[in-house]
């Protein structure tokens, strides 16, 4: 059941509540795993045991003879498996089961099937796996310099610029492993017809969900429905399929009945990606009066054996402020690890991390303000492409963040800020997200009721894209929003955009109202000449609030458009609309479309116990027209809480033996509470970016984390002195600080 919208309020610009909320605090959204059909089977898989070697034999008779099981699936049993091809994007292209060799600790190895969780979970532990040919894994963090290094960007000549320039900062950061803990675990509920998938699953991209299930099930793509109606976040990690969505289907042909899989937490640390850790040289060059003159980045990131992931930390650097002389380049050091992946702000959230502390070392050894520094090198045109930007309002984010925070107080000396007995630390951090479209289609009905019915093969993974696309629709139409129902979540729906990049919203701004203007004109088409119109031709006539009315006219003098339709004896006119992807669009490449920001940091630091925390943050967004600022305020509050994670708690541990994560739980593995939440203020600008759409709106779900990490590192570095440049912060760094 999708949701119906109940606000009559406007429908762009305003706080509007989630219409979805009321499903979802009643407890009637349903989600993946929520799905129950008759015989449904419970499938639990068997992981690996070590990270480097093979498969030499599996026992599964003690498993197969007890109680409730169904099957045990090994590599001899399962049947065939396809390689994804270029059906669609997929992070661990290898099939399951696909040959003995192990290449990573928590690899499925069997699948155990039975008629209840509990049983097949008991069995996945009677199954017994011999290896050969073990080794010890190699999961080192550190990674070495220059390997396979390529050149991603390039302007100047960037070594000349550095060897010259008056004042320099040479450093080396790192980010550590980060994995993914949505509340909601990954898990798929697959059905099978005898010719047809019905796939429930937790993807944030159910239409190449669909394509690439096809492919690797060997089925036509026609005879597989993906079905994602409620999602419990993803935060990149269900962006693509991962290999229990295939052992769930496959399970589900073989023994024609349903069959669930739910990945436990532990499985969530290796078999559905994390983001890679990072290590970055940056070397910034400058001259006395703060212009950059040439800057640097070299980062390595690790990856998987089998895989290739980037996590592109130079997303932003060539763009983001201006210097004639400028070079970014990449490498991937492979480790006996599982494929990496997309996680919120992949590749910039952890650049960011990088560029922007050392352009708060840059301001040190200038004695330049840090906001100052980033105002005098705002660039006038996107230099590494040496085209306009479509819209861009850094020095507002910076300059009204600034008063917004009280920045123009702030004491530069190290640990001269108190309050309250404890030290104050402030620190700044700009950061930037692109701005895409991707391809989109929509239906619009407008029915006989007085309803409308807006439907795209998209999804909500919680951002709010059931009350966005509402308020597009009431915005287009002048219909209000408890008139509005909203379709999505089904790949059987016309093809709508992945929930990745933050351009949902962007994507179906155009979609939405060339279906609505489409509708509209079939409704006037249906008018012309027939009752109060009689005489009148379509183009004479106008739809405004809901009613159909002559141009001359007024909306209060029309029909409502039900009574056409009734009057008609139609149920519905449909109208569709298309959006077009802004990557291939030759218009779109004349600009240089990203949404900005600058978060503003406070911490206290009680130097007596050692304590931090993290206070007060205000954050200035320049993302376009902000159509619902109370669901984005929402979004960079959840960005935020995942900064403070990111700076001060999260970091994934592989013990060296068998390459486990040995924090693979929520007790281990910290991430921000309501408790550690600072006090947010979020500043949007409301620019409208009208290159990318007509409503010039622009995602915002990711712009949110890029920058707060580095925020934090500098505000910490203003309180106590210490440097960090190794995240996350720990209490150990802290007890260098000779702040008293």
């Amino acid at each position: 059941m999708s949701p119906d919208a109940t606000s009559t309020r406007p429908a762009i610009g305003a706080s509007l509540p989630r219409v979805d909320g009321p499903l979802k605090v009643s407890g009637r959204a349903g989600y993946s795993s929520d799905h129950h059909f008759p015989g449904l089977l419970y499938a639990v898989p068997v992981g690996a045991t070590i990270a480097r070697g093979e498969v030499a034999a599996i026992d599964d008779s003690a498993a197969a003879a007890m109680p409730g099981v169904s099957k045990v699936y090994t590599r001899a049993n399962i049947g065939t498996f396809y390689k994804p091809g270029k059906s669609g994007t997929i992070d661990e292209s290898r099939p399951p089961f696909e040959d003995d060799t192990v290449h990573y600790y928590g690899q499925y190895v069997a699948l155990v099937v039975a008629d209840t969780f509990e049983h097949a979970t008991a069995a996945a532990r009677a199954v017994k796996v011999d290896y050969r040919n073990v080794s010890a894994p190699d999961v080192r963090m550190a990674l070495d310099p220059e390997e396979n290094q390529t050149t991603d960007s390039e302007r100047g000549h960037v070594d000349a610029a550095l060897a010259s320039a008056p004042v320099t900062v040479d450093q080396t950061y790192t980010t550590p492993p980060e994995t993914h803990n949505p509340i909601e675990l990954h898990a798929s509920v697959a059905v099978w017809d005898g010719k047809a998938f019905t796939l429930y699953e937790t993807t944030q991209s159910i239409m190449n969900h669909r394509a690439v299930m096809a492919q690797m099930l060997g089925v036509p793509k026609e005879n597989v429905r993906i079905v994602t109606e409620f999602l419990g976040s993803g935060f990149g990690g269900k962006l693509w399929p991962w290999p229990h969505a295939l052992l769930a289907a496959a399970a589900a042909r073989d023994l024609g009945k349903p069959v669930k899989l739910v990945v436990t937490r532990e499985m969530m640390f290796h078999n559905v990606g994390h983001r890679t850790n990072t290590q970055q040289r940056v070397r910034l060059g400058a001259n006395h009066d703060g212009k950059l003159v040439a800057l640097r980045q070299d980062f390595i990131y690790r990856t998987s054996r089998i895989d290739d992931s980037k996590e592109d930390c130079g997303e932003v650097t060539a763009f983001l402020y201006s210097t004639p002389n400028l070079k970014v380049t990449s490498g991937r050091a492979r480790r006996d690890i599982a494929p990496n992946t997309a996680m919120r702000g992949p590749g910039a959230v952890p650049g960011l991390f990088a560029i922007e502390s050392a352009m708060d070392e840059l301001a040190l050894a200038l004695k330049i303000d840090p906001v100052e520094l980033r105002l005098r090198n705002e660039p006038a045109i996107d230099e590494s492409l040496g085209i306009p930007f479509s819209s861009r309002h850094m020095k507002e984010c910076l300059t009204r963040g600034a008063d917004r925070f009280g920045w123009a107080r702030r004491n530069p000396a190290i640990g001269a800020m108190r309050q309250g007995g404890v030290v104050l630390g402030w620190g700044v951090a700009a950061c930037a997200w692109m701005a895409q479209r991707l391809d989109a289609e929509v239906s619009l009905l407008l029915n006989a009721d007085g309803s409308v019915r807006v439907a795209s093969g998209t999804q909500d993974i919680g951002t709010g894209t059931y009350t966005m696309l509402a308020q597009m629709v009431a915005y287009d139409l002048g219909v209000p929003i408890e008139r509005i129902q909203v379709v999505i979540g089904d790949s059987a729906l016309p093809p709508g955009p992945l929930s990745g990049g933050s351009m949902v919203t962007g994507s179906l701004v155009p979609a939405v109202a060339q279906a609505a203007a489409d509708a509209v004109q079939h409704l006037l088409d249906t008018a012309a000449g027939q009752g109060p119109f009689a005489g009148a031709k379509a183009e004479q006539l106008s739809f405004t609030e809901g009613r159909v009315h002559l141009r001359s006219g007024t909306p209060a003098d029309g029909v409502p458009f039900a009574d056409i339709l009734k009057q008609a004896r139609l149920a519905h006119v449909e109208g569709k609309g298309k959006s077009r992807n802004t990557f291939g669009d030759k218009e779109a490449k004349k600009f240089s479309m990203h949404s900005y920001g600058a978060h503003f940091v406070e911490v206290t630091w009680e130097p007596a116990i050692a304590r931090l925390r993290v206070s007060r943050v205000v954050t200035a967004i320049d993302a376009g027209r902000i159509l619902n600022p109370l669901t984005g305020r929402n979004q960079i509050e959840g960005a935020i809480a995942m900064g403070v994670g990111m700076a001060l708690f999260e970091d994934t541990h592989y013990e060296p033996l068998h390459g486990k994560a040995i924090n693979s739980n929520l007790a281990d593995y910290i991430m921000t509470t309501h408790a550690d939440m600072p006090d947010v203020d979020v500043l949007f600008l409301d620019y409208p970016d009208t290159k990318l759409n007509a409503l010039g709106a622009r995602g915002i779900g990711e712009i949110g984390l890029a920058g707060v990490a580095p925020a934090i590192a500098n505000a910490v570095h203003h309180a106590t002195g210490v440097r960090v440049r190794d995240l996350p912060v720990k209490i150990e760094d802290l007890l260098a600080s000779h702040v008293a």
